[in-house]
């Protein structure tokens, strides 16, 4: 039978595609909340790149100094972070000073974003996995696999986060302040393609993290004390930090997923969502610090080269000259 309602809601929603063209869509922001959300974005991207920067540059120069058995995921998880604050953090910054985004930057940040999210829920499951294993990546062979197990975590996510470009789902949200998927097409192709992205690419990756958490915290006596300085001791900060910052992006799916008629979450919550799943790209650098090994790492780092830096010439020796 001849549906006139979805007639309409078609039509509408292709006249809304057909102004959207120019990828440049205005928000109803007064001046203030457009001025505390930049405000936001800058202090979340400053403290993303140049905390996960220090992370890494404390990894690399003062690997030695502090025990790390699982430092293979603890450098994907970084990596991830330092990316989202270089590109989509700097891309919602952008979007708002600018209002909007053109393409093929709004495709590259929407398959970018998905790879972030995936790789950085993959990262921490790994670390998780291997935690409660104890298997760490110190050997030649078990680091190889925990490095291509993180790979594949980053190559899923592109897979799907490609999927809505290729299908040209992507449009920019003023709310989200960057691309994301609108759906245009059947309510049947949404649901399968969410429920394939989010059962591979979420849930599998949460429920290890759950499973393999809770695991750890009953055999924490055989599994944590035998090296209580290691930096893994971080992990469940992390996780509790990373499931708070992106409760909200999740409910944000699940509203969409649950209206027949493909409308989004409310601007709020959208909003919400992605100053929240931010802010985590810049907590990530501080909960590291939470560990005393780590943290005296760095600062002997930075100490050490301020002192050789600024220290006076010393006398090292005497040579006598016949006249």
């Amino acid at each position: 039978m001849f549906d006139v309602a979805q007639v309409v809601s078609r039509l509408k929603m292709n006249d809304w595609a057909n102004s959207s063209t120019s990828v440049v869509l205005d928000q109803s922001w007064t001046r203030v909340e457009r001025s505390v959300l930049v405000a936001v974005l800058s202090v979340e991207m400053v403290l993303g790149v140049i905390g996960n920067c220090l992370v890494l540059l404390v990894k690399i120069m003062c690997r030695g100094r502090f025990p790390c058995r699982y430092w293979v995921p603890f450098v994907s998880l970084t990596l991830s972070d330092l990316g989202s604050s270089l590109l989509i953090i700097s891309g919602s910054l952008l979007a708002m000073l600018t209002k909007g985004q053109r393409s093929p930057w709004c495709e590259v940040v929407s398959l970018l974003k998905f790879a972030f999210i995936t790789s950085s829920i993959g990262s921490i499951a790994i670390l998780c996995v291997q935690r409660a294993k104890g298997v760490a990546s110190t050997g030649r062979g078990a680091s190889v696999v925990v490095a291509l197990a993180c790979l594949a975590s980053w190559l899923t996510g592109v897979v799907f986060g490609s999927i809505p470009v290729v299908y040209n789902w992507i449009r920019y949200d003023p709310a989200e302040m960057l691309c994301a998927v609108f759906w245009e097409s059947s309510y049947s192709d949404m649901l399968v393609y969410i429920l394939c992205a989010f059962s591979i690419c979420i849930v599998i990756p949460f429920l290890l993290i759950l499973f393999y958490s809770l695991f750890t915290a009953a055999g924490c006596e055989r599994n944590c004390d035998s090296d209580p300085d290691d930096l893994s001791s971080v992990t469940p900060l992390i996780v509790a930090f990373y499931l708070f910052c992106y409760t909200p992006l999740a409910v944000s799916e699940l509203i969409l997923l649950g209206r027949l008629d493909l409308s989004p979450a409310p601007d709020w919550l959208r909003t919400l969502s992605s100053v929240m799943s931010y802010l985590d790209c810049g907590l990530n650098p501080i909960i590291y610090c939470a560990n005393q090994d780590f943290r005296e790492a760095g600062l002997a780092l930075f100490w050490t080269s301020r002192k050789l830096l600024f220290s006076e010439p010393v006398l090292t020796s005497v040579t006598k000259l016949e006249l």
